[in-house]
């Protein structure tokens, strides 16, 4: 069975680890190139050494890469801005785009909830780590009982955020948002992120909150079912991934101005809590940087799917 072949813009934590996932774990997909713009980079060192086609000329010296023809897919691992004028760049000359940036160009995709329905799309965009390792536990709330409103607070170690992330700061909380309410089905979204300074650094964690209107204990046993086989689910291709204490689901004090919260409909009954932990594989950086994890193999989960798709069309 031939190959995908890949290439990976970004040569930064993002770009470097999603590299030794392809090369080391890949069943589907194969190394085509690596793409930076600083020739002094540790992920083009590393991908030079391994014998994978390199640029340090950005998404022009990728196109001008002898085997550029061969690359199916491109990973875009930069930043939101960069984004833009790399897809512009590429999506003319018949490339795949699976966006690891907050852009947002092409539709969200979490491989958990939706990770099917876009696989024909010429840009995929993976929402966020936070999102990723969130919005799966609002989207098994949401098919048992509607979420009035959904706030995921997502904690990294300031340690494992590189340039490119801490550029997209902004695009991250909105993005996120964004993808509460079309991927997780919330009614309205919220998220917030914090780079933890914390030495030694701290794991990733992240806490789900969920405002839904569930007077029904029977209705909590629901929920709760449904958020752990949603991490099952998750875990399947996030060995990392797990829940870091029992699903909580509390009433909402009658003094409690959620109002403020929801859009519209009856007052939500129920707060239902959920805490994450997500160790890292430890592929590029420790362990504690499981928000490099969750986002680079949410996005070969992506890629698999699309090559194994190709191939049984062929």
């Amino acid at each position: 069975m031939s190959k995908v072949k890949v290439a990976i813009i970004g040569s930064g934590n993002i770009g470097t680890d999603l590299m030794i996932k392809v090369l080391n774990h890949s069943e589907h997909l194969e190394m085509g190139a690596m793409v930076g713009i600083d020739p002094a980079s540790d992920g083009l060192a590393r991908a030079a050494a391994l014998g994978v086609p390199i640029t340090a000329e950005g998404v022009e010296g990728l196109v001008k890469l002898p085997n550029f023809d061969e690359i199916e897919i491109v990973f875009d691992a930069t930043s939101a801005k960069a984004h833009v004028a790399n897809n512009a760049r590429l999506a003319p000359l018949g490339k795949r785009m699976i966006d690891l940036t907050p852009a947002a160009i092409g539709p969200f995709v979490i491989p958990a909830v939706n990770g099917d329905d876009h696989l024909d799309a010429p840009n995929v965009n993976m929402v966020t780590c936070g999102g990723q390792a969130t919005i799966p536990m609002v989207a098994a709330v949401s098919r048992v009982v509607p979420v009035a409103y959904a706030e995921i607070v997502a904690s990294i170690a300031s340690k494992s955020a590189g340039p490119g992330t801490r550029a997209n700061i902004d695009e991250f909380t909105e993005t996120t948002s964004g993808a509460i309410v079309s991927v997780g089905g919330a009614k309205r979204g919220k998220a917030i992120i914090i780079l933890n300074p914390a030495e030694p650094p701290l794991i990733m964690r992240d806490t789900v909150f969920c405002l839904v209107d569930a007077p029904d204990p029977a209705t909590h046993d629901e929920i709760r079912q449904s958020v752990e086989k949603m991490v099952g689910d998750v875990a399947a291709y996030v060995p990392g991934y797990r829940l870091k204490q029992q699903v909580q689901i509390t009433e909402i004090p009658a003094d409690q101005p959620v109002e403020t919260l929801v859009v519209e409909g009856n007052r939500p009954t129920h707060q239902v809590s959920i805490f994450l932990e997500v160790e890292g594989a430890g592929h590029y950086l420790p362990a504690y940087a499981g928000n490099l994890d969750i986002m680079t193999s949410a996005g070969q989960q992506i890629a698999e799917r699309i090559a194994q798709k190709k191939e049984a069309n062929r």
